[in-house]
């Protein structure tokens, strides 16, 4: 899968992330957005490398999405952990 597949699928991981963990996120969309994108990278990094999965080229594989899923979940919950209370509400 190329660069703006991953960027892609990161984007709707991002989004499906956000609304399996709903709430005020300090970074508001645009931050869930780019955390879903890196979250995707990672995700399909961590798999690959250490649960020797390696990431079908396929957009539409259960578990290169589950991989994304997974990594932009993770990422969201340690951005909401380091910066969720520095901000006043």
């Amino acid at each position: 899968m190329s660069i703006i597949g991953w960027i892609i699928l990161g984007l709707f991981a991002g989004v499906i992330a956000k609304i399996l963990l709903p709430g005020r996120d300090p970074g508001g969309i645009i931050g869930t957005t780019l955390i879903g994108i890196a979250g995707a990278f990672i995700g399909g990094w961590v798999s690959s490398r250490w649960l020797d999965h390696p990431i079908n080229a396929n957009f539409f594989d259960a578990a290169t999405w589950g991989a994304a899923i997974g990594g932009a979940l993770i990422l969201l919950i340690a951005y909401r952990i380091l910066f969720g209370h520095s901000r006043s509400r």
